[in-house]
């Protein structure tokens, strides 16, 4: 018997996948015949240089790109033919997503926008998911900001409001593009505090692209990217040695299959 994604303890996989741009002389390929799978309740940090196809992966991973080729699941659900409104619904309730550019509704308020994925599933947060949502709002400093919109805020405290929202529904899955990269060293080690607490005490599942080696020591796993391919699956790392990896693969200094 086959097993399934989530038998196997995968929060979400893909296989064969590629991705490509352009036709002709003209295409480029973005992924490249990549299979792997985010492990329940682990923190994995994807890693690699500037195209290299590490936000492309993610973005298929979530569902908000479509690939070339391949399969994408999410849990044991294949999500390569679903509808757009099946994909929808599917994120909403199982998917947490927090972007380098914050993606917060500027006409909302903090507040309104940390409850926007009950709103949108036309419901409220219940008494355990408010407990939740507090408890976030405390321990990032935000509960004086909460009535100011997003041109109100500094992009530190945008992207905490964002790091909230992700986490209010306690979603299955979350994907975190460059979490940090608008925050000051205390603030970031704070967000990557609540995600790697959001795994190991939740269950979540974080999938984070990170090009900040400190950033990713932060997580149980580290996947390099590699012109479209991964080219090492590393356990936890320390910041010098993720950074020295980095190094030698700019240099090419390190196998293809490191």
């Amino acid at each position: 018997m086959q097993l399934t994604s989530t038998e196997l303890g995968l929060a979400a996989r893909v296989h064969q996948l590629t991705k490509t741009y352009g036709t002709g002389e003209g295409e480029v390929r973005a992924l490249d015949a990549v299979s792997v799978g985010i492990r329940r309740g682990e923190f994995t940090a994807i890693m690699g240089p500037s195209g290299s196809g590490k936000s492309t992966l993610m973005h298929i991973m979530a569902g908000l790109d479509a690939p070339t080729s391949g399969s994408v699941w999410i849990g044991d659900t294949d999500i390569t033919g679903l509808s757009d409104g099946e994909l929808t619904l599917l994120r909403r309730r199982r998917v947490g997503f927090v972007f380098q550019a914050f993606n917060l509704v500027p006409t909302l308020d903090a507040a309104a926008n940390i409850l926007l994925p009950f709103d949108l599933d036309g419901r409220r947060p219940t008494a355990l998911e408010r407990a939740r949502i507090d408890s976030l709002i405390d321990t990032l400093g935000l509960r004086d900001r909460l009535g100011h919109r997003p041109h109100q805020l500094s992009g530190g405290q945008q992207q905490r409001v964002a790091i909230v929202r992700a986490l209010a529904t306690a979603p299955d899955l979350v994907f975190a593009d460059e979490p940090t990269g608008n925050l000051d060293s205390r603030s970031g080690r704070e967000v990557l505090g609540l995600l790697a607490d959001a795994s190991r005490t939740h269950g979540q599942s974080i999938a984070m692209v990170t090009h900040d080696a400190l950033a990713a020591s932060h997580a149980d796993r580290v996947l390099f990217l590699g012109d479209g391919r991964i080219v090492a699956d590393k356990p936890r790392q320390t910041a010098e040695e993720i950074a020295a990896y980095m190094l030698a693969a700019e240099l090419g200094t390190v196998g293809a299959r490191a």
